[in-house]
This record gives structure tokens, sequence and C-alpha cells, in this order.
């Protein structure tokens, strides 16, 4: 293909319970703040990059927001917004693995039925040296790690993946145990949240988008990479007690990442955050976001637990009018005095963001061998992009808010 100059001149448009607040949650840093984030990220890019994407500065504000629109549209859209690392124990969390596959291979396996309808479970035990050793029970079996890996990635995975029983053939050929009946795999694992293994390979797919010249899918993806990116900078993502529910302060989420925002990100904070850096280990980058949110965690709960003893009730909730009716939400005062208490931790976590995303942008263009696209894209990328990329509408599918 031959590659035009020209394109990145315009690349890419170049309080407890329902006490804290009645109207429905927003949803993760609330689509205010997601879409300012995407928004912002536009203005940190280098000029060669950054001319491509500010006319679509609009497309990617919007579409910010479209992974929670989604969130109840598949079963597997909610597990990417969030991790609890704290059910894996506690910071610095080495023994989880950073490796997506190997996390799974450390808390996942497989069941075995056999004709009687009997179920034994077999789990990764230990790894000594290049053997994998799985255990049921008191009974024990062993095998290359090698071979182990190639069973989760060409058999496992994808039966996890299409909701049937593996082919039993592959595990014969191992000298498996319990082959006689269905077997299935499990994953435990993922279900606690996957959040840093997603942002790894969702930058993978900008980065192939941009190498492909694929302008929709680079749109699309950057605009995704943003949301997934803002929510890795919340620390109450990263924590089995996501909404406070385990130390009776419900709402705490939209308190943190919807109200605060909503109330000083205009006046407030500082939007100079410096330009995008390159990202030479994505898996080290976003892993070192997630660890930096949790360890934020005890501050977020401690200082707005000590913050209600101090304001009586009616100074913690007070009336607001939004779309025509009236609501309770957070006092200004309220929430100005746990910014402050948290030493305005929600302004940074933001800018930090904001940076973050633009890094994230930079970085895949960059691994793409920065790119120009051809004659067809500039054609296609100075039109008006339309919604045709939105996502389904909610089917109701269950899956966790996080609010």
């Amino acid at each position: 293909m031959n590659l035009l100059p020209s394109l990145l001149i315009v690349l890419l448009g170049g309080a407890a319970g329902a006490t804290f607040c009645e109207p429905p949650p927003s949803p993760s840093w609330g689509f205010f703040a997601h879409r300012r984030i995407n928004r912002l990220a536009v203005y940190t890019l280098p000029p060669e990059l950054g001319v491509g994407f500010r006319p679509q500065a609009d497309y990617l504000a919007e579409h910010a927001v479209d992974p929670d629109k989604r969130r109840y549209a598949t079963e597997h859209e909610a597990v990417r917004h969030y991790i609890d690392l704290d059910h894996w124990g506690e910071l610095p969390f080495d023994d989880v693995p950073r490796s997506y596959l190997d996390a799974r291979m450390w808390r996942g396996g497989l069941d075995a039925v056999d004709t009687a309808g009997d179920t034994t479970h077999w789990r990764l035990d230990t790894v000594l040296f290049d053997q994998a050793i799985l255990t049921s029970g008191e009974r024990s079996f062993d095998l290359p790690l090698a071979d182990y890996r190639n069973l989760w990635t060409n058999t496992l995975l994808p039966a996890l993946y299409e909701e049937r029983a593996v082919v039993v053939d592959s595990l014969r050929r191992l000298d498996f145990p319990d082959t006689v009946g269905a077997v299935y795999p499990v994953d435990h694992f993922s279900e606690h949240g996957i959040l840093p293994y997603h942002l790894q390979r969702h930058h993978r797919q900008l980065t192939d988008a941009f190498v492909a010249g694929d302008a929709d899918r680079i749109l699309q993806l950057a605009a995704e990479l943003g949301h997934y990116i803002g929510d890795a900078h919340v620390p109450l993502h990263t924590t089995e007690n996501y909404n406070g529910q385990l130390t009776n302060q419900l709402g705490i989420h939209a308190f943190w990442e919807s109200r605060l925002p909503e109330l000083f990100a205009d006046t407030d904070y500082d939007y100079f955050v410096g330009p995008a850096d390159y990202i030479s280990d994505p898996a080290e980058y976003y892993w070192n976001i997630v660890l930096e949110s949790h360890a934020l965690v005890d501050s977020v709960l401690t200082t707005e637990a000590r913050l209600r003893q101090r304001f009586s009730s009616d100074r913690q909730l007070c009336v607001e009018e939004r779309l025509g009716r009236e609501v309770r939400t957070q006092c200004r005062e309220y929430a100005a005095a746990w910014s402050q208490a948290m030493h305005g931790m929600v302004e940074d976590r933001f800018r930090a963001a904001v940076r973050a995303v633009g890094s994230a942008w930079y970085s895949c263009w960059v691994d793409a061998g920065q790119p120009v696209l051809n004659e067809e894209l500039v054609r296609v990328l100075s039109q008006p992009i339309g919604n045709d990329l939105a996502p389904a509408a909610p089917t109701g599918r269950s899956g966790r808010t996080h609010e």
C-alpha cells in the first residue's frame, strides 16, 4: 500500500444505601468525566499526531462511554472495568500473574464429569521448574508446563468462550485422568475482574488497527481504550468493596468518581498535564496504574467515614433539580470537604488518566511504525463520523454495576 504523509493531518479527525443519592447511579467516572478525559487527552499528543486527532475530539469524547452502554448487553463486558485485587491478597500482589493466560491457569482448572454424573475438579497446585502439578483431593497429576499452557491456549480457552465441553481426545493425548465422560474448563479468576489484562489486549488491538490503516476501527478502539484507562485510575475499581457495601458506605463509588468531578472539574482542576509519553512496556504500565489506584482505597474509605461524623445528615445531602425533577445528592460543602480531606486525590487521578490515555494512543501509533494512511482514508476521515459504531441497546442481562 502506498502511504501518503498527508493522512495524519486528517487522521481520526484530526451516605449509606439510597441515602446517598436517589437518582440512578452514574457509570464509572460518570459520562461527564469519561468524555472530558478523552477530549483532554487529544491535547497531550505531539503535533504530528495531535493534528489528526483534534478534528475528531467530539467523536472520541462522545464514544468514550460506549463500554458502559453495553455492560448489560454482553456477559463478558462488566469484568473488563475492574479488578478485585484485594480478593487475591495484599499489595504488591506479587502472586497474581501479570499474564491473563497465567492468571486463568493459576485459578482455573477442569471439571471432569463421569458417566454417573459425579464431578472431579482438577486445579493447578504447583509449578515446579518446567512441570505443572495438578491436584484433585488427594490425587495428583503432573505434565510438562509447556503442554499445560498449550492445552489452555488451544483447547480450554476456546471451550470456555463457546461454553462447551472439551474435546477429550486432546486430554487423552496427555494421559490426563478422568476423561471418561465430559470435561469442562473452569475459570475462577475472571469473575473478579480483568481490567489490566483487557487494557493490554485493547492496546494491541489499537496498534493493529494503526498498522491496518482502518480509520473507523482506530477511532472506535481509541475512544474505548480511553474509557478503560479512566476506569483503571479509580481506586474503587480495584477492590471488592467497590461501593462501600462492606463498610456501610453504600453510594461512595458515584460520590467519588461522578459527583466530585461534576462539581469541581470545570472550576478547580488544572488541565495542564504535560505531553504524552511513550509506553515501552504496556503490561507493566497498566499494572502500575491499578496498583497505584488500589493503594488509595483505604484513604478513600477512611476519609469519607471520618467526614460523615463531622457533618449532620442534613448537611450531607441536598436537593437539586436535574432533568426537571428534584433529586437528593451530596451537598457541595460536604463534597468540597471530602475532596480537601483526600488532598485533591480525584483531581490527581483525573489528570493522570488524561495523560495516560494520550500516552496509550501515542504509543500504539509509534509501535505501528508511525504510519500514514492512504488517500481513501484521508477522504473518509475528512467526513463527519456518525453513530454507526454505537453499541447495541441493553438486553437486560445482569452484570456488576460497580456503583
